[in-house]
């Protein structure tokens, strides 16, 4: 003991004590201690007062770099189509009857009706649902977060493009600011709470805060009920307010590459523009000139210059740019970024070298946080307006319900994304099929990982093989073919 622990403990050994049980506990996490070396800057604030003092800033420096930086783009990119693919989240309906069957026919009603819809479900009439979902994906990412209003039911001002009375319309999280506070409304952030922090209502501004097309723009905020905004967000804090762009770790790494590769660049084009010089020799040989002639002269195959002085010789600037340490840091560099987004190093630099167990560990890998990502947007956009829609056809009686059907299934659908791609399709569907005809997986399993819909292909492979009889034609892919021609399916002398 100190001694002025000691000179407490006589006043009072319990303070005593906690200072040496706090003391001890101290110690015991050196990186609760700064040092010289290691400043520790500790941050306790919230979630809400960080993104408060943050979160439009990184939405402003991650949309400059997605702008002007072609890794930044292509980080983007690469997210895009690994959670999302070329046509969006796929939705298949799992609504079941009462005896526990699934309910083959409405769902089929269910897909024409939804099918349909994706061509235009947008209120400007300009985007399909997968290129909605791209989109909205990509600021998502970028910008941490957007929103969705349901527009619903028959209205003067818009014209739904669908047979289901029902549209979305995307909104920039510009529009929600952050700056609006009402602690007394539950208000944070442009976000109207309860008690519980679940959303009531969001305040969103009229006119965008940031368009310059026109000489005024109203800041004036309208009030918009909680169950008509679908508000998607990134997040890494409880009950937090606002998203935050997947950006926020990297944002610094990403400036420094560019500076670097910038100035490489610079270098490389200033040791392009080749320098010459006359080099005098030694004192005893220099003479100095006589006249103020201009010495200078263009440079071109086969020179031959003649008017050097006594003891001059020719040399030129050789600057050894680009450096050959630039790919070995950026490969490092983009490592590094794709363990911050969640992507794959070798997607972003477009470099797939190494064995073939290690690209499909880093596919593996990579396709789990993929698989994350999905399943996180899905249950954020791609669900929750599938379910409105089908609440909408149902309402306006586009849809019938049958009588047999369990309402509690009603709205049971299964979200999936993009299928992990393979990387040897001969090995993979080896793979697949020792695994079903092992019983460790259904065919239909196989054909949802690949993305497709089991009852869709079994109608097309059933309406495929009938007009083939019908044509009397045969396919290995029917299987009387084993039948009919047996000598091609096995071969005795390579026993498979």
């Amino acid at each position: 003991m100190k001694v002025i622990d000691r000179a407490i403990g006589w006043f009072s050994p319990r303070a005593a004590f906690k200072r040496l049980q706090y003391r001890h506990a101290m110690a015991a996490y050196e990186s609760a201690e700064p040092s010289r070396l290691r400043k520790g800057r500790p941050d306790n604030r919230s979630g809400d007062a960080l993104t408060y003092k943050a979160g439009s800033r990184i939405r402003g420096y991650a949309r400059v770099q997605e702008q002007n930086y072609d890794l930044a783009e292509g980080i983007l990119a690469t997210l895009v189509d690994n959670v999302i693919g070329p046509d969006g989240i796929s939705i298949e309906p799992l609504t079941k009857n009462k005896d526990g069957k699934l309910n083959k026919d409405f769902a089929k009603q269910i897909n024409d009706l939804y099918k349909d819809w994706k061509k235009k479900p947008e209120v400007t009439g300009e985007l399909t649902w997968a290129a909605a979902e791209r989109l909205g994906a990509r600021a998502w990412f970028r910008d941490g977060e957007y929103l969705i209003q349901h527009v619903e039911g028959y209205r003067a001002d818009l014209n739904h493009n669908t047979r289901v009375p029902y549209s979305i319309e995307m909104i920039e999280a510009d529009l929600l600011p952050y700056d609006l506070e009402n602690k007394n409304k539950g208000i944070t952030q442009g976000v109207e709470r309860n008690a519980w922090g679940r959303p009531t209502a969001y305040h969103l501004y009229f006119d965008h805060p940031g368009d310059m097309n026109y000489i005024s723009v109203s800041l004036r905020t309208k009030r918009v009920p909680a169950e008509r905004i679908i508000h998607a967000k990134i997040v890494k804090r409880f009950k937090q307010a606002r998203g935050v762009s997947i950006f926020a770790p990297m944002l610094t790494r990403i400036e420094d590459i560019k500076d670097y590769e910038e100035s490489e660049r610079v270098a490389a084009r200033i040791a392009a523009a080749m320098c010459a010089y006359i080099k005098k020799g030694t004192a005893e040989d220099y003479t100095a000139p006589t006249d103020d002639a201009d010495r200078s002269f263009n440079v071109k195959p086969g020179l031959i210059f003649d008017r050097l002085k006594p003891g001059e010789e020719i040399g030129t600037v050789d600057s050894n740019r680009p450096s050959s340490l630039l790919e070995g840091f950026r490969d490092a560099m983009v490592r590094m970024l794709a363990v911050g987004s969640r992507t794959t190093s070798s997607s972003i630099n477009r470099k797939y070298d190494g064995t073939y167990s290690a690209q499909r560990q880093e596919l593996v890998e990579g396709y789990i946080s993929y698989k994350a990502l999905t399943n996180l947007y899905a249950g954020q956009v791609s669900y929750p307006v599938y379910k409105r829609f089908l609440e909408i056809a149902i309402l306006s009686g586009v849809l019938k319900v049958p009588r047999d059907i369990d309402i509690n299934t009603l709205y049971d659908a299964e979200a999936r994304g993009p299928a992990m791609p393979w990387i040897d399709p001969d090995k993979e569907e080896k793979a697949l099929e020792r695994a079903e005809r092992s019983g460790h997986k259904s065919a239909q399993q196989s054909i949802r990982e690949r993305g497709g819909n089991p009852d869709q292909i079994m109608e097309e492979v059933e309406a495929w093989r009938k007009e083939a009889d019908e044509r009397g034609l045969v396919f290995t892919t029917d299987p009387k073919y084993d039948k009919q021609v047996p000598d091609l399916i096995f071969d005795p002398d390579l026993g498979e």
